[in-house]
């Protein structure tokens, strides 16, 4: 393998940017939010309300900044420009954080749908975690061949995904329609501002991943106009998407099934329908989370090689192979991944899903409050930046404090880095 660490080849289109943004965004989310979710009843439409909303603002912002910002490159770059570079590094840092934790979360869901076909999973000792860990092993190995293949199989999975989605409406539909169901009654007095709060936090982890057609721009072509389009265009569809099949669930099935169950998009076609088909509804959620899992791997390593062509990281991350595939920022990114899953092994599958979701939505809540506040310094779309870090501050304050507290101190872990990369650059400059 030749190791290099020129910009590599821009080969993601529209289409397969589109992908890439709805791919990482319809994962696990959908597919096992409806029984987190069921608790709060119609407080839940109020935390997709605001979370879409917010989504969509920040979106905006983002695919401002990549438009009229150039000379930044990615999302850390916006970061840098605005506060400089301990800036840029800490929050970097917190982002490979995100995909890092990001990408088995959405493994471990796989495997609770896995679990809905071949019972008896979650009693095998380390029975998740073994199964998680081939998950993102084996998409680390497609990836390791090149983005074009990893692009291509993002856009065959991501059409997969949606079908079971459109499944789950038509049917909702088709039962209101005739009567054959109902959405459970709505109650004004049980609607509670705190209980929306919680319940956005929650919405806003099936919403992660609008930011990835600018986390991996430099992959794009004709950035300035293609991630735009993709982050907008991908952030709506599934927002709607989620909103209908979610509340459908959340709010046809009875609570303590729909709370209780490990694969709530199977158990509504299930109950609605026959079990037949909600086989293939699990069969299809397992493809759409391992088409989540390729996204973000995919993102886990074009963005430290980006960071460390810029300076960012050490520039042992920015080495790639002839192709432009940085394998090494792969390989360590999946390693790092594996960490965060042996380390807490010993939750039940449903406790490890919802510890990894948690820390996650935190820590990359911290990162859309940094790139809303920079869009306001650089005077980019103005009005969307004060939205959105409102929205930010308002769904860490729905996340908890220990969530917050244990993202926020992962996140001053990278001051080691920023220490490593000011010595690198010193030496570099003594040596010229």
């Amino acid at each position: 393998m030749t190791e290099q660490t020129a910009r590599p080849g821009r080969n993601l289109g529209l289409v397969a940017a589109i992908a890439l943004v709805m791919g990482n965004m319809i994962g696990s989310g959908v597919f096992l939010l409806p029984a987190s979710l069921a608790p709060f009843g119609w407080n839940a439409i109020g935390g997709w309300i605001f979370t879409i909303g917010g989504s969509l603002v920040l979106a905006w912002t983002i695919a401002c900044l990549t438009r009229q910002v150039r000379d930044a490159d990615d999302l850390v770059g916006f970061i840098t420009k605005a506060f400089g570079p301990l800036a840029g590094v800490l929050l970097g840092w917190n982002y490979l954080i995100t995909i890092w934790v990001a990408t088995v979360t959405i493994a471990v869901a796989a495997v609770s749908y896995f679990s809905a076909l071949v019972p008896g999973i979650e009693s095998i000792p380390f029975g998740p975690v073994l199964g998680a860990l081939v998950i993102v092993w084996t998409i680390t190995l497609i990836n390791l061949r090149g983005t074009h293949t990893a692009g291509n199989f993002q856009i065959l999975t991501t059409v997969i995904k949606v079908l079971p989605l459109l499944l789950v409406i038509a049917l909702a539909v088709g039962l209101l329609v005739t009567g054959d169901a109902e959405l459970a009654p709505f109650e004004p007095a049980k609607i509670a501002f705190p209980h929306v709060s919680a319940a956005a936090a929650l919405c806003l982890w099936a919403l992660l991943g609008f930011e990835t057609a600018s986390a991996a721009a430099q992959q794009v072509r004709d950035p300035e106009i293609n991630v735009p389009r993709a982050t907008m265009f991908g952030t709506a569809l599934t927002g709607l998407f989620y909103l209908l099949v979610c509340s459908a669930v959340g709010l046809m099935l009875p609570h303590e099934v729909a709370s209780t169950s490990p694969a709530p998009l199977a158990t509504f076609v299930e109950r609605f329908w026959n079990p037949g088909p909600a086989a293939f509804v699990s069969l299809f959620a397992i493809v759409s989370c391992i088409g989540a899992v390729n996204g973000w791997v995919l993102v886990q390593g074009e963005m430290p090689r980006a960071m460390a062509v810029k300076g960012e990281m050490p520039r042992w991350f920015a080495g790639t192979d002839a192709r432009g595939t940085p394998r090494r920022a792969l390989v360590f990114g999946s390693l790092v991944a594996s960490c965060f899953l042996l380390l807490n092994s010993g939750h039940s599958m449903q406790g490890l899903f919802e510890f990894l979701l948690l820390l996650t939505t935190s820590a990359v809540l911290w990162f859309y409050l940094a790139l809303a506040l920079a869009a306001w310094k650089l005077k980019v779309a103005r009005p969307f930046a004060v939205l959105g870090a409102a929205y930010s501050v308002w769904t860490l304050w729905g996340a908890g404090f220990e969530a917050d507290a244990w993202s926020l101190a992962l996140t001053l872990l990278g001051l080691p880095i920023y220490w490593w990369t000011r010595r690198e650059a010193r030496l570099a400059a003594h040596a010229t």
